[in-house]
């Protein structure tokens, strides 16, 4: 019989030691209304002490400081021994065996356990590769003919807007793009602009949740809402937004919904989540050819040939993991980290932040930009000779470096990339 203290002798000490936080913020919020005392914040009841514990659950490499989680995110040490015990399983008995006959199974308790974590009903989730197939699998799913417009703005993500000029390319539709506010704080300016560009040829919208190289957050809901009343499909774009913020799908009365599970919530690599409202999977078309008795299950999304159980399997411990930080205390942390850099970085005159800082508008992920300093010449100066990731944003519109700290940075990490750019606003770039 394996009990609780044999169990957790078994996980890595990192790992382990995240089992005793997960009910911190309940029960502290309990002790001050006990003692008339006003509840906690998320980062109040977590403390230092809780954060060096999340810090050392990765294995990251800390002579790199990585401040480019937006791409792609570490996994922790307990995703990565769980992937590998799948991986080592698969290959040590017939793979066949285990991938079909064993594993596939375990796949419906993923399923399950993501759309309890984030609120759908578990035949409205597909478990995908990544945030491209969800949406590819929406935009290529519903039947267009020639001049039909899909509407769109010209910040989102590149590879959707190459799927949406591929069929332009070979059906003949019509994509329109517009442009939003750099920054904005204004959810009705955001869903004008929506409305504004919505024609009588109007046939599909792609909204992004969270905007790649801003952070913007975006009123999905309404724009959702305003699909609706028009009778234009909605597909939101979830990829920086799915356990970063907190928020559950069924807040956002949306229909479609696709995100990466290797960006927020630290599942393994190649790993992504589709969500479709039970009524629309039916008249959605797969990417890949499915059985027609498949016309009506949500597995149908999932048709993509031999594949690794592995990847997908470890997503239970991601969520395990995400659940022991709690959904409100991460955000916050997300914000901390974010105010550590961009406050201290903004009491300069030359800086400018293309991202919002509005409650409701603001994310984790930020852009900035030093007039005078080229971005990418800034991005290359910060890896080639600090070591310190970051992503070059070059946009018709704006350019900037977009920073990305996870739960795991510290502020140790971020005080030595503020005092490199503050280097460069002082003296300029090295060698420039």
């Amino acid at each position: 019989m394996i009990t609780r203290r044999v169990f957790l002798g078994s996980m890595s000490w990192p790992a382990a030691a995240l089992a005793w936080p997960g009910n911190a913020l309940p029960a502290a919020a309990a002790r001050c209304a006990a003692a008339g005392q006003p509840a906690p914040s998320p980062l109040e009841a977590a403390g230092d002490d809780f954060w060096s514990r999340i810090a050392q659950a990765f294995t990251i490499d800390r002579s790199i400081v990585n401040l480019n989680n937006g791409g792609v995110s570490p996994s922790p040490a307990m995703v990565q021994n769980a992937m590998k015990r799948h991986l080592d399983y698969c290959n040590s008995v017939p793979p066949p065996h285990a991938l079909w006959t064993v594993l596939k199974p375990q796949r419906e308790t993923v399923r399950e356990q993501l759309a309890r974590q984030f609120g759908a009903d578990s035949e409205e989730i597909a478990i995908t590769r990544n945030a491209s197939e969800g949406l590819q699998i929406c935009q290529f799913g519903f039947d267009l003919k020639s001049g039909d417009e899909v509407l769109t703005t010209t910040h989102d993500y590149p590879r959707m807007v190459t799927t949406f000029k591929q069929r332009a390319r070979r059906e003949g539709i019509v994509l329109r793009q517009f442009t939003i506010p750099v920054p904005c704080e204004d959810a009705a300016q955001i869903l004008d602009h929506f409305e504004a560009n919505i024609t009588l040829r109007t046939r599909l919208i792609l909204a992004s949740h969270v905007i790649n190289i801003t952070g913007q957050v975006m009123p999905v809901k309404a724009i959702a809402a305003l699909g609706r009343r028009r009778g234009i499909p909605v597909i939101v774009d979830g990829a920086h937004a799915l356990a970063h913020l907190d928020f559950t799908i069924d807040e956002l009365e949306c229909d479609y919904y696709a995100t990466s599970l290797h960006k927020w919530l630290f599942a393994p690599h190649g790993t992504g989540l589709l969500y479709v409202r039970r009524d629309r999977v039916k008249p959605l078309w797969p990417l890949m050819a499915a059985e027609e008795v498949l016309d009506d299950d949500i597995r149908k999304f999932e048709e993509i040939g031999t594949h690794p159980a592995a990847n997908f399997l470890a997503i239970a411990e991601a969520i395990a993991f995400h659940q022991s930080i709690g959904p409100a205390r991460k955000f916050a942390r997300m914000m901390e980290l974010r105010e550590r850099w961009a406050d201290r970085l903004l009491a300069h005159d030359r800086v400018r932040l293309h991202s919002p800082q509005m409650d409701g508008f603001a994310c984790g992920l930020a852009t900035f930009e030093i007039d005078g300093v080229d971005p990418v010449a800034l991005n290359t100066w910060l890896w080639e000779d600090r070591r310190i990731l970051t992503t070059a944003i070059v946009h018709d519109e704006f350019k900037g470096i977009r920073v990305t700290p996870s739960v795991y940075s510290t502020f140790d990490e971020l005080d030595r990339f503020v005092e490199a750019v503050e280097l460069v606003i002082r003296h300029g770039l090295p060698g420039a």
